[in-house]
């Protein structure tokens, strides 16, 4: 009597396409990476503008609170009345905000028009090139308006040494305006790569120069409100 052995067929218990989960996952960083465009320079400069923003409210917070204290203890505090163009210039840098929020938007559609219609997104990114470029006038628009401030305080007699009002004054308003020159040369950097190669990298150095320039309008707003207030 013979004996016929039959052949075992293992059968597995699950069956995985060869590369459909290596293909997934790249497809998933492909797009997080173009929804998220971020660069080896771009999360170095958004950590070094926040470190930055803290480190200036904190000066200016000292600053503020030092003409409190002095105000209250001092006998000799004159009440003077901040110049009338200083009202025109917080008006021009809150512009300029508006005016940097309309090129990030149009350099967004730039972008997005790049590869599907490329004459529209030329035209996007030549409308967010003179945004740019624009509230980098009003920028230095604002100093030159600060500088007009002084002169007119000087022209009445009052000088850095006059009194403990002008002088807190002149050193805020000096203060902020030496911070957003920093800010003009952010924008203006910007302004330089959106011109060379308009890219994913531009868009974050834009951005990173944008909180700053943001913050800088949102300090000179609190600040205006502390100087009319106290002068």
């Amino acid at each position: 009597m013979s004996t016929t052995s039959t052949p075992q067929v293992r059968v597995p218990n699950e069956i995985k396409p060869a590369g459909l989960h290596a293909g997934t996952t790249n497809l998933r960083e492909e797009i997080r990476i173009s929804a998220f465009p971020r660069t080896e320079t771009t999360l170095p400069a958004e950590t070094g503008v926040w470190v930055a923003v803290a480190a200036i409210s904190m000066c200016f917070a000292a600053l503020i609170s030092a003409l409190i204290v002095r105000e209250g203890i001092a006998a000799d505090w004159v009440h003077f009345g901040v110049p009338r163009i200083m009202y025109v210039n917080t008006f021009i840098l809150l512009v300029s905000s508006i005016s940097l929020e309309a090129a990030r938007n149009s350099f967004s559609k730039a972008q997005e028009f790049e590869r599907q219609n490329p004459a529209a997104g030329e035209k996007a990114l030549d409308r967010a090139r003179l945004w740019l470029l624009s509230t980098v006038a009003l920028g230095a628009l604002f100093v030159v308006g600060q500088v007009m401030a002084w002169r007119d305080l000087v022209a009445k007699g009052l000088f850095l040494a006059s009194s403990p009002s002008s002088s807190f004054f002149y050193l805020l308003t000096a203060a902020h305006g030496l911070h957003l020159l920093g800010g003009i040369a952010g924008l203006g950097y910007a302004f330089w790569r959106i011109r060379r190669d308009p890219g994913s990298q531009e868009t974050g150095v834009l951005s990173v120069a944008g909180v700053y320039w943001h913050f800088m309008d949102g300090l000179w707003a609190f600040l205006f409100i502390i100087l009319v207030a106290r002068m």
